[in-house]
């Protein structure tokens, strides 16, 4: 591949993840002549830091602002927040516009200009009908929304790896961590501008057999936000990087041609 060809993926995972579930999209990026940077965020994956140490979403994200930050003048990439990294991937094209080909959000919270983040949380949590065996804490939390999450094996393999392979799911269970939702941050009306973030192409990528956040919800999201482009990805979960990888790749590739 010709290096002038070559594009910089930024890949941010969702709530309670790490790097680790990028491991195959990474891999076929990279076996493309792609440059693919995957932080871990804070209290995530491998990040040293324990979630009591995250005061604030701002610090929970702030590994993807380092990223964004050490990029050449340049330089632009096309950064992907999948689930919950939609918010991080929103403040990172609110403070650094310039440095973003296009933002792609699979299956992710996607904010709008009209509301609050948090908007999109409390829409989930109305629509999620049985937690099964996951723990909630609920002792900041706004709303009678939880503080903390952790994520029970019975309720990720129904919900949210259903279609993953076996090994998958077990690399989860042994790898996910307890995230927090930041509710009190996310809750501000002005945290994203028409200037910086509305001036950066969105792209939303649909997972049809989501259970978690189910295609209602997605398309609910899209519309109180509508977005340059959405894509389909049929007979993926929530886990699309995992269970439709080579998909999910191939859309990326396309999404980042069309807007390089």
């Amino acid at each position: 591949m010709e290096k002038e060809s070559r594009m910089h993926f930024v890949l941010v995972h969702g709530l309670s993840h790490g790097a680790w579930c990028w491991y195959q999209v990474a891999t076929l990026l990279r076996s493309d002549g792609h440059k693919v940077t995957v932080p871990d965020l804070a209290a995530s994956g491998i990040n040293l830091k324990r979630l009591d140490e995250v005061q604030s979403v701002h610090d929970y994200f702030q590994p993807l602002m380092e990223i964004m930050a050490s990029l050449n003048p340049d330089e632009r990439v096309i950064v992907v927040g999948h689930s919950f990294a939609g918010i991080g991937v929103a403040l990172a094209m609110e403070k650094y516009p310039e440095k973003i080909l296009v933002a792609v959000f699979p299956t992710a919270v996607m904010p709008g200009l009209g509301g609050p983040p948090l908007a999109i949380i409390k829409e989930f949590f109305g629509r999620l009908d049985d937690p099964m065996d996951c723990q909630f804490t609920f002792d900041r939390g706004p709303e009678n929304l939880p503080t903390s999450v952790t994520f029970g094996h019975k309720f990720m393999s129904s919900k949210v790896y259903q279609r993953c392979q076996r090994q998958d799911l077990t690399l989860a269970t042994m790898l996910v961590r307890v995230g927090s939702l930041f509710e009190e941050d996310i809750s501000a009306e002005n945290m994203l501008t028409v200037e910086n973030y509305g001036s950066v192409s969105r792209v939303y990528i649909v997972c049809k057999e989501d259970e978690l956040m189910e295609e209602d919800l997605q398309n609910w999201i899209i519309k109180n936000n509508p977005t340059d482009e959405v894509k389909a990805i049929e007979g993926s979960d929530h886990m699309v990087m995992l269970s439709k990888p080579k998909e999910l790749c191939a859309c990326l590739l396309e999404i980042a041609g069309k807007y390089a």
